[in-house]
């Protein structure tokens, strides 16, 4: 299909748009043309990414500014449906136009996805592919092989360098298989060919942590322009992938290990001193002038880049006390004491970075300045050294990374740290958290770098609170409802057992006998009437075990087990995909499965329940946080005082969000139908919280139902789902031919032409808004009033003359 929005002609692949999907397209078209950031929720299933797409590649083509498009998604299954709807978009696109238009799009995922070094790729752990494929790809190590040393080198990278550097791939859009496909036909490493391809790219597809993650988007993303659009898509969480880039753990083993790291380094800084000391004296040459000089060198597989430099601070000169190696790694080593000796305390400490620097100087005598710098030194020195098993150096690149962090930031962070695991634990095991309080530390270089930033998901309610957390002004802030033929989902809120006491997750009754063989009821209730699929959600996995073996001792789950199969969500992640693939098969072939699991868990993020596989989601009590944690209590306090964002307001929010990331599971196309139950009283009042799409369709009725009303309800539903609906029904109403979307954009117009003649004039092309009317007919009055200005002489004059004339003082006939 191909329409019009504005002067912007936009090739849709397929004969029919939805409402929703051409609403959503005129907002993203006003956001562009605005040059600014939006929020934009639209329902689940509704074809969001395609409608994204199409938009902007059209964008893209149409003005000659061609701006490259950044889309980041979180799951590599997400990333992959975003590439192969890109592939049958600019198919689709060629087909029309009747050629194939210069275009790229590809997607990076890390080494281990992307890697065709027969050993390399068969290790199983991320960190270990990446120190391997370091080792294998150095510059200082293809340097020693021309030096005629003997060291093993990847074919697949040194390949890549007798290719054009903008030329490495062909003109297309290389899904990530595609990418291996050719890579293996051409001998061609597809990481790097990803990598170097960005700058020439029109469409790049990644991860988020590629551009929110300081560590990483120095490395990957540095080289892209301001005028990029950026798309941060299945958004709900953004605020916590920002706040977990910026954060870091350290364990009591962890800074055993980076004492060992650092004990390493100064033993292979003597040995080089012996062998090649010119090279150690040339590093030094080059930290006088400043780390962006010593930069310039830098290759692609750094070991770690700067989690926070500002840029001004990358123009300094490294201090002198840890620009000699040997001074720098007594200096970590110095630090690595100190925290050793923190470690040791016996009650919880909270405290904030200058509080911490406060109390380190006056025992190390350690300054602010160099500690700062820590982080980029350490990678100066591993570069020099020419290190290749890196993995042994990871826990001293946190700890780098911990104090580059800690003397960067007064505000917005703060230490924690806990001697003990829970507070009944008697044998400690410390952590110290520093963690990042404030999401818009994080993104706020992409909303000042990129003109136009697009926030999107299918659950961001309530959205005004996304610009206050993350610090920005939106454009466009929208929520779509979804236009249906008929009803396809029925939402219900259970507040009441079978025994009418009310029902509730909340800490006071969650134990409560009663309360737990209510909520069994209900699941007993709606195995026997859900057709084959039933995903059951929990607000955590300890409330899950302890509900899972009380209903064991009550014997409720023998009763689920005649209608069908349980399956568990399990931490382990291997587990948890065999019970999926277990769930699926006993879906397909008529058996039916329950699939218990988490709110917060692998399955209510990633994975879709579509048709049979979820026909009704359950959703056991409201997904709150674990209120005790010292982290989340700081969050909040940082929130109120900072944001002005109440904690009751901000655990609600963060609550409703993933209840509706779970309900919106069971739904994934308008041609599915399923049942949404929120079985605990207190949803009642946090209904409102429900995204627009969720909120319009759960009528009053539905709102404060027993058990008993739910199953009615339910069963009343289902049956009316098994009548036939033929697909013409959804004809104008939740679907539109090109006919239908021009009759909306006349009668659009017509109401605008209509609104312009009752505000004030229309003359075809030009429209003047009424207020402009009359500001205009009042500016004319006040210049005639000007022109028939007269001084004090000329009134009197006249007053004169009339008098002479007229001297009774009547008014001439």
């Amino acid at each position: 299909m191909k329409f019009f929005i504005g002067d912007l002609p936009v090739l849709f692949p397929y004969p029919r748009i939805y409402p929703e999907q051409y609403k959503y397209m005129c907002d993203l078209k006003h956001t562009l043309d605005a040059g600014g950031h939006c929020v934009l929720e639209m329902p689940s299933g509704t074809g969001k990414t395609v409608s994204l797409l199409s938009l902007i590649v059209a964008y893209q083509q149409h003005y000659p500014e061609h701006r490259k498009l950044i889309y980041c998604s979180r799951t590599m299954s997400e990333i992959e449906k975003a590439l192969a709807e890109l592939k049958a978009l600019m198919k689709y696109r060629t087909d029309q136009l009747g050629y194939e238009e210069d275009f790229r799009g590809l997607g990076l995922t890390s080494r281990k996805n992307l890697c065709l070094h027969p050993s390399v790729k068969r290790e199983k752990s991320g960190s270990v592919v990446d120190a391997r494929c370091r080792s294998l790809t150095a510059g200082f190590v293809k340097e020693k092989k021309e030096r005629g040393e003997d060291v093993d080198l990847c074919i697949y990278h040194d390949n890549l360098d007798l290719l054009e550097p903008h030329n490495l791939i062909p003109p297309g859009v290389w899904t990530l298989d595609g990418m291996l496909r050719y890579g293996e036909q051409q001998k061609q490493c597809p990481y790097f060919t990803a990598r170097r391809m960005m700058p020439f790219c029109n469409v790049i597809i990644y991860s988020y942590h590629y551009l929110l993650d300081p560590k990483i988007a120095e490395r990957v993303s540095r080289e892209l322009s301001k005028d990029c659009i950026v798309v941060f898509d299945e958004a709900h969480n953004i605020d916590n992938v920002c706040i977990e880039s910026l954060s870091i753990d350290l364990t009591e083993d962890s800074i055993r290990k980076a004492a060992r790291g650092a004990e390493n380094l100064d033993r292979k800084i003597k040995e080089m001193k012996d062998t090649d000391a010119e090279k150690l004296q040339n590093e030094y040459a080059k930290l006088v002038e400043g780390l962006r000089e010593a930069d310039t060198a830098r290759d692609e597989g750094a070991f770690m880049s700067n989690p926070a430099l500002p840029d001004d601070l990358l123009k300094e000169a490294v201090p002198g006390n840890i620009r000699r190696a040997e001074h720098f790694t007594a200096f970590l080593k110095r630090f690595i004491e100190y925290l050793k000796t923190r470690m040791r305390a016996l009650h919880v400490i909270s405290e904030t970075p200058p509080s911490f620097l406060q109390h380190l100087k006056e025992l190390t005598f350690i300054e602010k300045k160099p500690l700062r710098f820590c982080a980029e030194r350490l990678t100066s020195l591993v570069r020099t050294l020419e290190l290749t098993n890196i993995e042994d150096y990871q826990p001293l690149q946190e700890v780098a990374t911990f104090a580059t962090l800690a003397a960067t930031y007064d505000t917005g962070f703060l230490l924690i740290l806990e001697p003990f695991e829970s507070d009944t634990a008697t044998v400690a095991n410390p952590v110290l958290h520093f963690t990042c309080l404030d999401a818009a530390i994080a993104i706020k270089p992409v909303f000042e770098r990129f003109s136009s930033v697009i926030i999107t998901s299918g659950t961001i309610s309530p959205l005004e609170m996304y610009p206050k957390m993350l610090g920005f002004t939106a454009v466009v802030q929208e929520s779509y409802p979804m236009t249906l033929a008929r009803r396809s989902f029925l939402p219900m809120i259970v507040t009441r057992g079978s025994d009418q006491n009310q029902i509730s997750s909340g800490f006071q009754t969650r134990s409560d006998p009663a309360n737990i063989r209510n909520y069994g009821n209900l699941l007993i209730e709606f195995s026997k009437l859900t057709p084959d699929g039933l995903v059951v959600f929990f607000p955590s996995y300890l409330y899950m075990e302890n509900v899972i073996s009380a209903w064991q001792t009550m014997g409720i789950l023998d009763q689920v087990w005649k209608s069908k199969l349980i399956l568990v969500e399990t931490p382990d992640s291997q587990e948890t995909s065999l019970a999926l693939e277990t769930y699926r098969t006993a879906c397909s072939n008529g058996r039916g499965a329950v699939l218990l699991c988490v709110a917060r868990g692998k399955v209510s993020e990633g994975i879709d329940f579509d048709h049979h596989y979820g026909r009704t989601v359950l959703c056991i009590g409201v997904p709150f946080q674990y209120t005790e944690s010292r982290i989340l209590k700081a969050r909040l306090e940082f929130l109120r005082e900072t944001y002005r964002i109440r904690e009751n307001d901000f655990l609600s929010f963060d609550a409703m969000r993933h209840c509706a990331q779970c309900l919106g599971r069971v739904l994934r196309g308008k041609d599915d139908y399923g049942i949404m139950v929120m079985a605990d009283k207190r949803f009642g009042k946090k209904r409102t919280q429900l995204p627009k799409w969720i909120a319009n369709e759960l009528m009053e009725s539905d709102a404060n139902m027993s058990v008993d009303q739910a199953v009615a309800a339910a069963k009343k539903f289902l049956k009316q789902m098994s009548k036939p609906f033929p697909a013409k029904m959804q004809d104008g109403i939740s679907t539109w031919s090109y006919e239908d979307l021009q009759a909306h954009q006349a009668k659009m117009e017509a109401e605008t032409t209509r609104d312009d003649y009752q505000n004030g004039e229309y003359d075809g092309d030009h429209r003047v808004h009424g207020d402009t009317v009359m500001a205009e007919a009042e500016g004319q009055i006040r210049e005639l009033d000007d022109d028939f200005d007269m001084n004090d002489a000329d009134e009197s004059a006249m007053l004169q003359a009339a008098a002479d004339i007229n001297p009774n003082g009547s008014v001439p006939g």
